[in-house]
């Protein structure tokens, strides 16, 4: 177990072990000076929470990168730094010569790349799954999703892209408080929720090929659910997504699964479209499923087409 009361150095070489309670007395013994860092390069603002939270983000993604464990204020306040030249670059200002600058990457951290550790996983996903249900949807579409430009998300969550914005900005607030207020508690396996995800997916796209989905429609799908195709048009009855599924597979398209993610009553699927080859331009590249739950079941599914690649 981390004590409060350990080193530093003590407590990066726990939480290298995949302890979740070690990481987050670590970022809440730093926070303070995180945000000086921030504050001082920035002014007061958004501007300067949002840099503290992308920097614990980061923090967890590279903590096993930091050579000197002893040296871990001094490098998440350079994480901040990093991440306060990063915004002043974008709004075309110079920075003074004389601040300290690291190779750390300049975009947005990846969530995703932190679940691939199996102690912060489920942590992770505790976090991402306490989120209200328009935040912990575009968050999964940014961070967990092929679907991750502003523009994007905006179109298939039927919003503008200022709101996606605004919504993404309050997401990552909300995430990194409450990987720090829920680190020492016990999370459900993440895995078996992701697993599920796919497994169903992958039932289903099976069970069209073998002419067999109007059956699994009625197993996961509610009778009064919503659809919304790709060009926002609402279709309420499950025969319409029915007949689509099977003009596709006549004319021989087929989709091939390449992602599922779930975060309680949110699940998206990602799939490539594979179009005959005397009818290459048949579809778009991709599909997204993006189903809204209750009760496990389907009540509302938005399908988004990939948009297909500029022409060079």
């Amino acid at each position: 177990m981390s004590s409060p009361q350990a080193s530093d150095e003590e407590l990066v070489r726990v939480a290298r072990s995949g302890d979740p309670t070690a990481v987050g007395v670590l970022l809440t013994r730093h926070e303070a000076g995180m945000k000086a860092v921030a504050l001082g390069l920035l002014g007061y603002g958004p501007d300067a929470e949002d840099v503290v939270q992308d920097a614990m983000l980061v923090a967890l993604r590279r903590l096993d990168e930091l050579r000197e464990p002893a040296a871990v204020g001094w490098w998440l306040r350079a994480i901040v730094r990093n991440g306060c030249r990063n915004r002043l670059r974008a709004a075309r200002r110079v920075l003074p010569g004389d601040l300290m600058t690291l190779d750390l990457p300049d975009t947005e951290p990846n969530p995703e790349e932190l679940v691939e550790q199996a102690g912060l996983r489920d942590w992770i996903w505790h976090a991402v799954g306490a989120l209200s249900e328009p935040l912990r949807l575009v968050t999964l579409l940014r961070y967990f999703s092929g679907v991750s430009s502003y523009e994007q998300i905006a179109a298939l969550c039927g919003v503008p892209v200022g709101t996606v914005r605004s919504r993404l900005s309050q997401a990552r607030s909300k995430l990194a408080t409450a990987l720090l207020d829920t680190a020492d508690l016990a999370h459900d396996d993440s895995a078996l929720v992701n697993g599920a995800s796919r497994r169903q997916a992958e039932e289903v796209m099976a069970a069209a090929m073998r002419g067999e989905f109007e059956r699994a429609l009625e197993q996961w799908w509610w009778p009064d659910a919503d659809l919304i195709r790709p060009n926002g048009e609402r279709r309420g009855e499950r025969s319409y997504l029915l007949r689509i599924m099977e003009r596709d597979l006549a004319d021989g398209v087929r989709q091939r699964l390449t992602n599922a993610v779930a975060s309680q009553d949110v699940m998206i699927w990602e799939a490539n479209l594979i179009n005959p080859p005397d009818d290459p331009d048949h579809c778009p590249p991709g599909v997204v499923w993006l189903h809204t739950l209750r009760e496990g079941r389907t009540q509302r599914l938005r399908l988004f087409h990939l948009p297909r690649p500029a022409a060079s």
